[in-house]
């Protein structure tokens, strides 16, 4: 049996190589299989779900987050979002707005829309993220790839008067079976 050798700048030296870059892109790549089950109320099994009897508006998944924005059968709204990576829940009151859903906490601004997830401090950007799954499930035509990128600047409108949120000290509870992984 005689061993194959790969001499730089031979064929089967680059065709090694793109071999191996196209694995680690599939393997470092955001995929549908990575998405937990979902329903019409949002995943099953995450804080991202919104309870009966509301129904959810929109849900979708960024890279390190899932949220839906729930309507409440009183028509209030409701932002319900989990950060994947240690399951840091946020449940808050939230506002429709001209093209998405805003929630306000501690001074940040979570804001969703059928392209992203962004957060922000004042007209400030902190967090931009795209949504690539997508469900609107009031909607006749439901997307559920988004591909273009968005850069949007948020500005701020007339201050509204919230009430005083306390940051909790107790631990939280390990996460739900659809927010574990994920970066």
């Amino acid at each position: 049996m005689s061993a194959t050798r790969f001499s730089l700048g031979s064929p089967t030296f680059y065709l090694g190589v793109a071999a191996a870059a196209g694995a680690a892109v599939l393997v470092l790549s955001p995929s549908a299989a990575a998405v937990p089950e979902s329903d019409s109320r949002g995943y099953v099994e995450s804080t991202a779900r919104c309870a009966s009897p509301a129904t959810a508006v929109i849900f979708g998944s960024t890279d390190s987050s899932r949220v839906a924005i729930c309507q409440q059968s009183d028509g209030s709204y409701q932002y319900r979002g989990v950060r994947v990576r240690d399951g840091a829940r946020l449940v808050l009151p939230a506002t429709a707005t001209g093209d998405g859903y805003v929630a306000k906490n501690d001074g940040l601004s979570y804001t969703v829309t059928s392209d992203s997830l962004v957060i922000s401090s004042g007209s400030k950007v902190i967090r931009d993220e795209q949504l690539f799954d997508v469900h609107e499930p009031g909607r006749t035509a439901q997307p559920t790839v988004t591909s273009s990128t968005t850069t949007s600047s948020t500005t701020s409108t007339a201050p509204t008067s919230t009430s005083a949120t306390r940051t909790s000290t107790t631990p939280l509870p390990p996460p739900l079976p659809a927010e574990v992984g994920g970066s």
